[in-house]
């Protein structure tokens, strides 16, 4: 039976998809860099990303997911400000920042790393800095076009910090095609009201 490519996120109202369709709109206007963009409806926000895992490791996932969300209560996020990884100067992945209940975000992450570590899933060696992905610089860029999008991200600004309610966590499926990336929901995991 074929691995299933799987990762844990928060999936985003269609509010929120809406507003990131706007900031990607007012980078594509720039047309500084070849930027390979998200669509706005795959966006979502991965707290954890698993890699290849056998259909038959679904079941104890489940099970400590269950477990991770457990004494969370819903809390709210929003949009902050645009950014670039590693930075806006070389940009080579261009996101979104995030505000709002921060901490709460940091204990569910926190929860799904201990539950997960001892499944064979070990935390991050770099930090939790939560961002949704709006676009990847295609490796071709100039040097010169990598600075010219850099610049346009730092000087966007969001505007309204539309926000919304986290009442869940998901476990995905990722599939990779030609086209891109199709992720489903596996399962979903309600926190406390």
């Amino acid at each position: 039976m074929e691995p299933i490519r799987a990762f844990i996120a928060i999936e985003l109202p269609g509010q929120i998809k809406a507003a990131l369709s706007k900031l990607q709109d007012n980078l594509r206007r720039s047309k500084s860099a070849s930027v390979k963009w998200v669509n706005p409806e795959s966006i979502h926000l991965t707290l954890k990303f698993l890699g290849n895992v056998d259909e038959a490791e679904i079941p104890a996932l489940n099970k400590a997911l269950s477990e991770a969300v457990k004494g969370v209560a819903t809390f709210y996020l929003e949009l902050g400000e645009p950014g670039a990884f590693p930075n806006c100067q070389v940009p080579s992945v261009v996101w979104v920042g995030m505000g709002g209940e921060i901490d709460q975000l940091l204990t569910l992450h926190n929860n799904i790393d201990r539950v997960l570590a001892p499944l064979g899933f070990p935390p991050e060696k770099r930090a939790f800095s939560p961002h949704l992905t709006l676009g990847r610089v295609r490796d071709e860029t100039l040097p010169g076009e990598r600075k010219g999008l850099g610049e346009n991200v730092a000087a966007l600004k969001t505007g309204a910090k539309p926000s919304f309610k986290v009442e869940s966590v998901s476990l995905m499926r990722s599939k990779l095609t030609r086209e891109g990336a199709i992720y489903s929901c596996i399962a979903s995991f309600a926190l406390s009201g």
